[in-house]
């Protein structure tokens, strides 16, 4: 191997390097590629991948040049080949796996296909049965012997029995710790949370005077009719002058986590709550997030709430950021509240109209500034009690959903600025904060989705004599308001939002692309999220006059990181439980016939999005079986060789569910 020093001269000459160090990716059939910049990704065969899994950081020395191509690949340079001589550092070490019994001997088949090799297991729990599902624990890769050839493979240890494969709650369960999240709560965790709940009554009585008492406000929280826990709740009262002072009260976290504790440990590593279609892995113990940090109605509890003075128009003239108590006088769902606005009838009338009319002035100033609706694409399930979907439809978003959302959005800003112009006031600390940021779309990202939209039949943004505008985000909004109440609306939002960068945390501010916003954080969640409990950390040490120090920064920036991959890694949880729901709602369809819409188009084949449903699926090419069909890229279509037929995307079909296949949660439909 060449010296340090000899190996970053050869990253000038390609032809003279021997190894190169990455991430590997490893695909379904077990080979394995590492990016070369400025060539194309080193390709390495089962045989040769030295123990290396999926996304571990790995050393790679170079062989020949590879024969190999994927079908329709473009040639950007010179594929090599070349095999793992140091696995640097492995991704993760925990697999959710089936356990089978085969040759006298346990192994563990993990539910992630590109782990290409079963687990070997020396030991299993006592009365394990075959077709068990647990969490495998990576030991060590090993080579087969002489006398066993062919044997090589990893040895695991089962680190816990998550149920049997098929049941409800262990496929739910299965997901989260796939993803690293674990469904229960460390002992020491557990007893932190204990003890603050036996001392809860003697915390409220103790803060109760030293805290703003808006027990005696109008005070109630709207919410989903499942919901759990309440993170926020609004106050509003009329002021002699005709203002309006509007409370939004966050629950209290960050007094109970403290940090130093297990309990702030824990939190920090799970980052977020996770929702599954009928359950929620929760951040904090259910002592937490479920009582003593939750705004329940009739109960006293501890906030951290922004009061801002704001006029009929809109225009807010003061803020001011304190912890308070606070007494929730009513508990509405989302269905509720719209349903007194709807009847101009019922409890807290007069505080909900205002509320209403204030937020549609918010939304639309948001709007004029150039904010993006991207909507709402939910489905939502009905389960039988041993967890069998009864039925799936769309969510709806009511007025109501965008009431509350126009008041977090509120308030997360004003913590934004206030701390970002505090922070500024003493440039030598420099403006550590915790903002969410939104970064502008690339610009190829965005005509490749103006092509997309096009190829459908939608005019998006500068026409052909304008080659060198930049789309803006009245551009996208406008795109979406073009598409309202169409067939084609949620594949079009789905495919917009997925041109978007990714909105993360971050330290240093870019700004809320989508919202508008030029200071932004999350603030309103802290039961659930991570983030919001730093940001309200942060606040308060401002509030005391001792802002964080820059000795704190690099932590905060971590933080930021770890944050930004836990909610990534939450946010595929909850898809994988929803796309494993609708194909076992579907699987019960078989042979039956649905409306759907194509949401894209391959060169082996089409996939539909069932109207009712939302669950995707596969037309396969060789299913269609009047023509011969190429796939035209530039059209997004399949087109008829012979008759010129043309099945494109956006294009409304009939289709037959011909096979659901839950293991691999995928749908085969054919063309009806």
């Amino acid at each position: 191997m060449p010296p340090r020093k000899q190996r970053a001269q050869s990253r000038q000459e390609p032809v003279a390097k021997k190894t190169i160090s990455g991430i590997i990716q490893i695909t379904r059939k077990g080979v394995g590629y590492v990016a070369w910049p400025e060539h194309e990704d080193i390709e390495i065969v089962t045989e040769k991948l030295g123990g290396a899994l999926n996304g571990d950081t790995v050393e790679v020395e170079l062989g020949g040049v590879s024969t190999s191509r994927p079908r329709g690949a473009v040639s950007v340079g010179t594929r090599f080949t070349g095999k793992v001589v140091l696995v640097v550092e492995r991704a993760k070490t925990e697999f959710v796996c089936t356990l089978k019994h085969e040759k006298n001997a346990w192994i563990a088949v993990a539910d992630d296909s590109r782990v290409y090799r079963p687990f070997h297991l020396k030991t299993i729990p006592e009365g394990t049965k075959e077709g068990a599902k647990a969490l495998v624990r990576f030991i060590s890769f090993y080579s087969s012997s002489p006398s066993e050839p062919g044997t090589e493979g990893p040895l695991g240890e089962v680190v816990e029995l998550i149920g049997m494969a098929g049941e409800h709650r262990t496929e739910m369960n299965a997901i989260v710790l796939e993803r690293g999240f674990r469904t229960d709560f460390p002992t020491e965790v557990a007893q932190e949370a204990k003890e603050i709940e036996r001392l809860h009554a003697e915390t409220i009585e103790k803060e109760a005077a030293h805290r703003s008492d808006f027990r005696g406000t109008a005070t109630f929280t709207i919410d989903p009719p499942d919901a759990k826990d309440f993170d926020d709740a609004l106050s509003i009262r009329k002021l002699p002058d005709g203002t309006m002072e509007i409370g939004i009260h966050i629950a209290d976290v960050s007094y109970f986590v403290r940090e130093g504790t297990k309990l702030d440990d824990e939190a920090q590593k799970r980052g977020t709550s996770v929702y599954l279609v009928d359950a929620t892995i929760p951040m904090l113990p259910h002592e937490l997030s479920g009582n003593v940090c939750s705004l329940r109605p009739d109960e006293d509890r501890l906030a951290f709430s922004t009061i801002v003075k704001i006029t009929p128009r809109g225009e807010v003239l003061e803020r001011r950021f304190e912890r308070t108590i606070i007494c929730s006088q009513k508990r509405f769902t989302y269905e509720e509240a719209q349903k007194v606005l709807d009847a101009q009838s019922g409890v807290f009338l007069e505080e909900l109209n205002t509320l209403r009319s204030l937020a549609r002035i918010l939304r639309k100033q948001r709007e004029e500034k150039g904010a993006i609706d991207f909507g709402d694409n939910e489905v939502r399930f009905t389960l039988d009690e041993q967890g069998t979907p009864l039925s799936v439809t769309r969510k709806e978003r009511i007025e109501t959903n965008l009431l509350v959302e126009e008041f977090m959005l509120l308030a997360n800003r004003e913590v934004a600025q206030f701390v970002s112009h505090k922070a500024a006031a003493v440039p030598e600390r420099g403006l550590i904060f915790l903002y969410r940021i939104h970064d502008e779309p690339k610009q190829d990202r965005i005509e490749e989705l103006s092509t997309f939209v096009r190829a459908i039949g939608y005019e998006f943004g500068r026409t052909s004599g304008d080659k060198h505008k930049k789309y803006s985000a009245r551009d996208i909004a406008g795109l979406l308001e073009q598409i309202k109440g169409k067939p084609e609306e949620h594949l079009i939002r789905t495919a917009t939002l997925r041109s978007m960068a990714k909105a993360i945390y971050s330290t240093k501010n870019i700004g809320h692309f989508g919202l508008a916003f030029e200071y932004y954080t999350h603030f309103t969640s802290p039961i659930r999220r991570y983030p919001d409990v730093l940001a309200h950390r942060i606040l308060a040490s401002h509030l005391g006059g001792k802002p964080i120090t820059r000795s704190e920064f690099i932590h905060l920036e971590k933080l930021c990181l770890s944050a930004s991959e836990q909610e990534a890694k939450a946010v595929d949880a909850e898809r994988d439980s929803i796309r494993y729901k609708q194909v076992e709602y579907m699987s019960s369809k078989v042979g039956q016939t649905f409306e759907g819409v194509i949401s894209g188009v391959t060169d082996w084949g089409i996939y539909v999005e069932e109207k009712e449903s939302a669950s995707e699926g596969l037309v396969r090419v060789r299913t269609i079986g009047d023509d011969f069909y190429n796939y035209s890229q530039k059209e997004y279509a399949l087109i008829g060789q012979r008759s010129k037929k043309k099945y494109a995307l956006g294009d409304r079909v009939r289709v037959r569910l011909v096979a659901a296949d839950l293991i691999a949660r995928q749908l085969d439909f054919e063309l009806v």
